[in-house]
């Protein structure tokens, strides 16, 4: 890691790349999500060898924030390491302390009561709870478990008889159709990314119709 951040720092630095030094915080952001998402379809596509790539582009983004964050004494990589060691240790008390757990549904409540514990037992408002950033069906998935929603095929069928031909109709049909994926245990955000694999692997090579 030390090596990727000495690039890092070469590259913002003096007789640096120009693109580089240019990059802050906020312009990398469609970056972040898009090599976390290329980083996803390696793993769907169960190329093993590509993923290895594909999480160093991720971790580039890790150093490119942190070195950043160094130029400007907000924090450091050390600081990011640090974070994740420390809650890391924190919420697996099963493991590093006396606590003992019977299964992993006991280890996610005991994650989410320190969780709570940290922010001083006061309840985070759910546009707090959901990043903005995540895929607008994986977005609406959340949000519905804070809301307890759970939706069944014949929801989907009346929404559709009902909802206007507008974005706002789109919205509440994709809304339903993410309930009824949730109440059979279905990722939609990951269901579609794989529908929409495959149709691209099945289209013919050549042109941009």
């Amino acid at each position: 890691m030390q090596e990727l951040l000495s690039i890092m720092r070469r590259l913002r630095g003096p007789g640096g790349c120009p693109w580089d030094q240019e990059q802050t915080h906020e312009s990398l952001r469609p970056y972040l999500l898009e090599e976390a998402a290329e980083a996803v379809d390696a793993i769907t596509a169960g190329e093993t060898a590509e993923l290895a790539g594909e999480l160093g582009d991720v971790l580039l983004q890790v150093a490119f924030h942190s070195v950043i964050a160094e130029e400007n004494s907000s924090f450091t990589y050390a600081d990011v390491e640090r974070h994740i060691v420390e809650k890391l240790v924190r919420r697996h008390p099963h493991v590093f302390g006396d606590a003992t757990v019977a299964d992993s549904r006991e280890v996610v409540s005991t994650w989410q009561a320190i969780k709570a514990a940290e922010h001083g037992d006061r309840p985070r408002r759910p546009a707090q709870r959901v990043p903005s950033g995540l895929g607008a069906l994986s977005r609406e998935a959340q949000t519905q478990r804070l809301a307890g929603h759970r939706g069944t095929r014949a929801e989907v069928q009346a929404v559709l008889n009902t909802a206007p031909d507008s974005g706002e109709g789109i919205a509440q049909v994709l809304a339903a159709v993410v309930a009824w994926a949730g109440a059979h245990g279905i990722d939609a955000e990951l269901a579609l990314r794989e529908h929409t694999q495959q149709r691209l692997e099945a289209l013919p090579e050549g042109g941009d119709t």
